[in-house]
């Protein structure tokens, strides 16, 4: 028996106070664009200050403080609370990130207004751009120490945002053609906005209506080419609010945290989409936070030094490269095998974390009836909560080894961080129920299923604990 997904709104739910005040904050955005405007280019003023200005100072010694440095101060605010808060926000509230604050999109959208307007090509609008720019984006930052220094942060985040500059200038008339298809960060964005328990619905019925009726409606302009009348998710919405009350039939409202996954994500099977959560999130990127503080690592390097040495092969133990390839800075220098290794590790992560968990959310899809592929992509949908909450783990690793170097201590991270992580392991199997419970209905299959998705959760859970609580 072949199960359809029929992407369907939240339960309708009885107008109530909360309801109206939902609508008319998503109508007062619509009305204050100007202001919206204003908070975009302020935000790209203290963008530019934090991005460029460290660059041109010293680095800092063993003596310089977080509010005594600028540079310190500069990579705590962007890696230390901006990007943290940035994730946490999406995850609540949408990609409001984006619509409102994002400096990168209020460039690119600018550039757009005065560029040449080309039609989109073709090539640009590959659904896997997102994964693989933040699979590059995040192998790169850790070759050239990002977190740590002004210099690769400027060439990352700055590169990124001139060409977000040069895409919008080039492409689309007053549009994000870079945040829809290029940016490297918008397919997490657009992975943890499905969490988000507010977004702006649109009623088919109201629209339809609101067409019979022969009202023609002043035409706005959706920046990021969300197509409004089909919109049935907040995954590329950027919750600007331009379309707040467009024909009656859009506002913003509230919605089950689960919705989106459970009856949205599954209607189009989405690959690209499955190798960032299984891959990128759960694999690449805790690679990435954990190989500097690995044993793996210290013994792989050690293992390979005395092959080397052994062979008479010294020049990748002493040659290094320039720090826009791998970080050279005094006392803080990559040779060419810590530069390889690194690769190798982050990659091997990537590669075992994905290899073991698509393996067992396979056998689960299998478990709930004949292959299908779309319900394995939908099964993945499910990892969301804890892909995306290891992420956010791991950047606040960032923020409490900096608050600890200048002598603040946390006491309360530990158990803060257990449970984060239990809570979004036990939110993914609960949306794994349900994600079942429209494919079958024999409990037995659902249960073996269950069962299934918690071993592919086992080697993401089993990285976080490695790194917080045994290395």
């Amino acid at each position: 028996m072949t199960t359809t997904i029929v992407p369907r709104h939240a339960p309708s739910v009885r107008p109530d106070q909360s309801d109206d005040v939902w609508r008319k904050a998503g109508d007062w955005l619509q009305r204050h664009q100007a202001t919206i405007r204003m908070v975009q280019w302020t935000m790209v003023l203290v963008y530019a200050v934090l991005l460029i200005v460290p660059v041109f100072l010293p680095l800092p010694d063993n003596a310089a403080y977080l509010w005594s440095n600028f540079t310190r101060f500069a990579q705590f605010v962007f890696w230390g609370v901006w990007w943290p808060l940035v994730l946490l926000g999406t995850a609540l509230v949408g990609r409001i990130w984006c619509g409102i604050f994002c400096p990168e999109g209020a460039i690119s959208e600018f550039a757009s207004g005065r560029g040449r307007g080309r039609a989109i090509p073709r090539w640009m609008t590959w659904p896997g751009w997102p994964t693989a720019a933040f699979a590059c984006t995040t192998l790169y930052g850790q070759m050239t120490s990002v977190y740590q220094y002004p210099a690769p942060t400027l060439l990352i985040l700055g590169g990124s945002t001139l060409a977000a500059a040069l895409i919008g200038f080039l492409y689309g008339r007053n549009k994000r053609v870079w945040c829809r298809y290029l940016c490297p960060v918008s397919g997490v964005f657009g992975l943890l906005a499905k969490l988000a328990p507010l977004h702006f619905r649109v009623e088919p019925p109201l629209w339809q209506l609101s067409q019979l009726s022969g009202t023609k409606p002043k035409a706005i302009n959706c920046a990021p080419l969300v197509p409004i009348r089909t919109m049935r998710g907040a995954s590329d919405c950027h919750m600007c609010g331009r379309c707040s009350g467009f024909r009656g039939a859009v506002r913003l409202a509230r919605r089950s945290p689960n919705h989106e996954i459970v009856h949205v994500a599954g209607a189009v099977a989405k690959p690209w989409e499955t190798i960032l959560i299984v891959t990128g999130l759960m694999g690449l990127a805790a690679g990435a936070f954990q190989w500097s503080v690995s044993p793996w690592f210290v013994q792989a390097k050690t293992w390979a030094a005395e092959r080397l040495i052994e062979y008479g092969v010294t020049w990748p133990l002493e040659a290094t490269a320039p720090w826009w390839i791998l970080t050279n800075y005094p006392g803080d220098v990559m040779t060419l095998l810590d530069g390889a290794l690194l690769v190798a590790y982050v990659l091997a992560a990537a590669i075992a974390s994905g290899a073991s968990t698509f393996s067992s959310l396979a056998l689960a899809a299998r478990c709930l009836g004949p292959w299908r592929t779309r319900r394995l992509h939908h099964l993945a949908q499910s990892l969301i909560p804890l892909a995306g909450a290891g992420v956010l783990l791991g950047l606040s690793g960032l923020t409490v080894s900096q608050l600890r170097s200048d002598g603040i201590v946390l006491p309360f991270v530990d158990p803060l961080r257990a449970a984060v992580l239990t809570m979004a392991t036990f939110w993914s199997g609960v949306l794994c129920w349900q994600v079942t419970g429209i494919y079958s209905r024999q409990p037995v299959r659902r249960m073996l299923a269950l069962f299934l998705v918690g071993l592919a959760m086992m080697p993401a859970v089993a990285g976080w604990v490695l790194l917080f609580w045994i290395w």
